[in-house]
């Protein structure tokens, strides 16, 4: 099989970077381009820094970083995880010709464009057809949710099936990753709690509404629950914990809900996806689990599961609370939008 060619627009940042280490040794996409603003026309290892670990190899650090400019050409597929204010400009644009999947917010709640987490709402790809015809598009843009909103959706959809959710109260804890590089200063963060991320409340809210949303008549009826955010920058370096209490309309019963979400497949467990995890949920039953060191990584494709833990009853016998664990920059950016990419490599959305 002849690999996709692939390219990362924003490549020199924390998720260009998780794109890098999660697509070198992909088994059908292969890196083409690599495309920044400020980092065009230098060698792409003379002008990344480097966060974490992992070290590109040679080849991917010798290449030459292009303008972003929509007629490039050059790949079949491009994931977009710049500034908002650029994505805004920009991805349009690219997607009147090749197929553009985006970590950014610019287009998330438009009518026409797929907030997608792959398990929860692959049916929602269906606004292409729409967004082609309307747009006079030969591509595409879908999109994929704030890192904060994936794994709160994840663990509510197999609960809203369950018992229908009334209202959600979420509290997180948010990894310095997910402000990039270089971040929130050091001094703002060190024996410190940031009591507030700019615009990340709404967005947790409007978005997991949408996702949770049912599509009929090409248009995504929004979900009706209500949702509550408080959000919090920690000193973690990755993984986004969210501590949740939920109303729903049904008499909820907490083994139901354990086997429920440590049981829920999505379509692309069942396409057997190169980035699905086996479990996409996993349930833990320690009193202290999740943790962001020890539990994010969790998984058979690490990073890519969503792990819950201290499921028990609310306040009532229509309420719970729970724990939720998910890797902000992989299953909250990079990771899920290479899922999106490989589900519409399966269903036929690249062929134009």
């Amino acid at each position: 099989m002849r690999k996709i060619k692939v390219a990362i627009m924003g490549a020199t940042g924390m998720v260009g970077q998780q794109y890098i280490r999660l697509l070198i040794t992909h088994p059908w996409f292969g890196i083409s381009l690599l495309i920044g603003k400020k980092s065009a026309g230098k060698p792409f290892g003379d002008t990344v820094e480097w966060v974490g670990e992992y070290d590109p190899p040679s080849s991917i650090k010798q290449i030459v970083v292009n303008e972003l400019n929509p007629g490039v050409g050059g790949a079949d597929i491009f994931f977009s995880c710049l500034p908002s204010d650029v994505a805004r400009e920009v991805e349009c644009e690219f997607a009147k010709e090749f197929a553009v999947v985006s970590d950014t917010s610019a287009f998330r709640m438009e009518d026409d464009i797929p907030l997608l987490i792959p398990e929860l709402n692959a049916e929602h790809l269906k606004l292409i057809e729409r967004q082609r015809k309307e747009r006079d598009w030969r591509g595409l843009l879908v999109t994929g949710p704030n890192c904060t909103t994936s794994g709160l959706a994840m663990a509510l959809k197999p609960i809203d099936d369950l018992y229908k959710v009334k209202k959600v109260i979420v509290t997180t804890m948010q990894a310095l990753s997910g402000a990039g590089f270089p971040g929130v200063p050091s001094l703002m963060t060190v024996d410190n709690v940031m009591p507030y991320i700019k615009d990340e409340e709404e967005k947790v809210a409007r978005e997991t509404r949408k996702i949770l949303g049912r599509f009929a008549n090409n248009r995504v009826a929004e979900n009706d629950m209500q949702v509550a955010a408080s959000c919090n920058r920690v000193t973690v370096t990755d993984g986004h914990l969210e501590t949740l209490y939920l109303e729903t309309e049904k008499k909820v019963n907490v083994a139901e809900v354990k086997k429920a979400l440590s049981e829920f497949k999505g379509l692309p467990q069942l396409l057997k996806l190169p980035s699905a995890p086996e479990n996409p949920i996993i349930v833990r039953e320690e009193n202290d689990r999740p943790q962001p060191r020890r539990d994010r990584n969790s998984g058979s494709v690490p990073g890519m599961s969503v792990v819950v833990g201290r499921v028990r009853k609310g306040l009532d016998g229509n309420s719970l609370q729970l724990t939720i664990l998910s890797h902000n920059t992989v299953r909250g950016a990079a990771g899920n939008a290479i899922l999106i990419a490989e589900l519409l490599l399966k269903q036929g959305y690249l062929e134009k």
